[in-house]
């Protein structure tokens, strides 16, 4: 299972995540485009409801064959998505799914959400041996703990995209929630643009490159 910390880290996330996605600003403008272009306000809240809706299915599976997870940056390397464009195939994909899941409604994407969302605390709490979590559209498996800050990072960086889609305050999330999220971006950042250029933007700006997303 996830360590405890790590876990309560990931259930806090989820309930921000659900208080933004159910707020009466998202729900009135859930057809509407959101900051994500070609992404409706719906089909983002759909994403950022889906991290813990995936967790829920993914505790529930089956132990991959193999066991052996690798490591959290060479997931990252792995997936096509990371180096693709945003009208790429890939994106484009994840971004036609949310909308198309979206047009059921408000209600009826928050019913089906809660069901998984609720089951999390039990299927978190739960052994698992091994303690990993196989991500099938990936092929490969990542420890549970890494799973988990995956999730937190999309929670974090979407959560901002809906908050600004709606002109709402991003979601200002725990230490235990933050702290593993910016050092998996910061992880990326550096492998995309090197230590010196991360350095430079966080400790010497006159000196940094306009540019060190991790994305």
């Amino acid at each position: 299972m996830a360590t405890t910390r790590h876990a309560a880290a990931f259930l806090s996330a989820v309930q921000q995540s659900w208080d933004l996605a159910t707020t009466p600003e998202v729900l009135a403008a859930w057809g509407r485009e959101s900051a994500c272009a070609g992404m409706t306000v719906g089909g983002l809240a759909h994403h950022l409801l889906g991290q813990g809706v995936n967790t829920a299915k993914a505790l529930r599976a089956e132990p991959a064959a193999s066991p052996e997870p690798i490591a959290l940056l060479e997931h990252y390397a792995g997936a096509a998505w990371v180096e693709a464009g945003p009208d790429d195939e890939v994106n484009a994909r994840i971004r036609d799914t949310d909308n198309a899941s979206a047009l059921a409604g408000p209600d009826a994407v928050l019913a089906a959400a809660r069901v998984h969302v609720d089951a999390l605390p039990e299927l978190l709490a739960a052994p698992r041996d091994p303690d990993i979590i196989f991500i099938p559209w990936q092929g490969w498996s990542l420890s549970t703990d890494d799973f988990l800050t995956t999730r937190m990072m999309e929670m974090v960086v979407h959560g901002d995209d809906l908050a600004s889609s709606v002109g709402l305050p991003t979601p200002t999330y725990a230490e235990d929630v933050i702290t593993p999220v910016l050092g998996l971006l910061s992880g990326l950042a550096v492998r995309r643009h090197g230590q010196t250029a991360l350095v430079r933007a966080l400790a010497r700006p006159q000196r940094a490159e306009n540019v060190i997303s991790a994305f």
